[in-house]
């Protein structure tokens, strides 16, 4: 019962900015009916002969009581929500987005013949086009997840919205010791991916393959779950001349990786001379204008009609004073008048 009641004045406690904002915009109604009552009785006197103020200046009544609505209405809503931080916000399961990267560890990553200048290693250059990615897309909205492959696949974190653990497992680590040592096996890595992801609810999922494309198998691709909605495959490494390891002359394998991202339905990307466009960017993270809108919450709403409200009645007194009518009151200069 007890509860039952507390819900019911939960409810109620929410609606108090529609209400009040209802008896303010009435109150309003009222107080500019009567002004508007008394400034007809001396209209002459105020707005000349014509007995009207200018066109526009007709018009501040009714804003003046639009602007009193929404500036109580905001200032109630921002009350009675609870109090939030935007670092520590929880994001709703049916908005929430994930991005999984995929990232080589083979001792071909540690070669040193990426970047523009050709003086760093591939895992390096990795990290800095990733940080690069990370700086130009709302991250806090997405969960981190990163897998490392070699001959196999192994989750390094999972569903993380700290990005600083994604940027250490991105500092050079020599993950490739945790594996066995064998030929690189991408598709290993896909089906660790699939596995994790699969339970995540449909199209919230970006995949970030970043590879130098050294013996990628030529078949066998993995299907992806209905989670996964953008793939972007990253090459690293020198494309042209490259490295010798294990026996082989180990570059970025460019028609490989491209092979990959068109298997996968993504997009590819050198990235070792430059970072990923912003326009690939938002394609693969739908940002548009739309979305932004779409994303605006009771808070932002309540925040705009506080700043309208205020702007409004702030400005429209001064506003009427200097430009409110035409008319002022004097006898006017006559051109042919002298000076003393």
């Amino acid at each position: 019962m007890v509860g039952c009641l507390f819900i019911g004045q939960s409810e109620v406690f929410q609606l108090l900015p529609e209400f009040a904002a209802m008896v303010i915009i009435i109150l309003g109604i009222g107080a500019e009916t009567i002004h508007l009552v008394r400034v007809r009785r001396v209209a002459s006197l105020a707005f000349g002969p014509r007995e009207r103020p200018a066109l526009w200046a007709q018009l501040t009544p009714g804003l003046r009581v639009i602007a009193s609505g929404l500036l109580a209405w905001g200032l109630l809503t921002l009350l009675v929500l609870e109090p939030k931080t935007h670092n520590t916000v929880e994001i709703e399961t049916d908005k929430k987005r994930h991005v999984v990267l995929l990232l080589d560890v083979s001792p071909s990553m540690r070669l040193v013949d990426a970047g523009p200048e050709g003086g760093q290693s591939r895992m390096q250059r990795a990290s800095a086009v990733l940080q690069s990615l990370f700086d130009r897309v709302p991250i806090r909205q997405y969960k981190l997840s990163v897998i490392a492959f070699y001959d196999d696949a192994i989750p390094v974190v999972i569903d993380t919205d700290d990005i600083e653990v994604v940027k250490n497992a991105l500092n050079d680590l020599p993950m490739h010791f945790a594996f066995k040592g064998k030929d690189t096996d991408l598709f290993r890595g896909l089906k660790k991916a699939n596995e994790i992801v699969k339970p995540w609810q449909p199209d919230s999922t970006i995949l970030i393959i970043v590879s130098d494309g050294d013996t990628v198998p030529p078949s066998g691709m993995p299907k992806l779950p209905q989670s996964i909605t953008d793939v972007l495959v990253i090459g690293i490494g020198d494309p042209v001349s490259g490295k010798f390891i294990a026996g082989h002359q180990s570059r970025q394998d460019v028609s490989t990786l491209r092979q990959v991202a068109t298997r996968l339905q993504g997009e590819f990307h050198n990235g070792n001379a430059s970072h990923i466009p912003t326009t690939m960017i938002k394609r693969i993270t739908k940002q548009s204008a739309k979305t932004r809108w779409e994303d605006f919450t009771r808070r932002e709403y309540a925040l705009a009609a506080v700043g309208m409200g205020t702007v409004i009645l702030s400005f429209s007194p001064l506003l009427l004073h200097y430009f409110g009518t035409r008319f002022y009151v004097g006898t006017p200069k006559s051109p042919n008048s002298s000076t003393q």
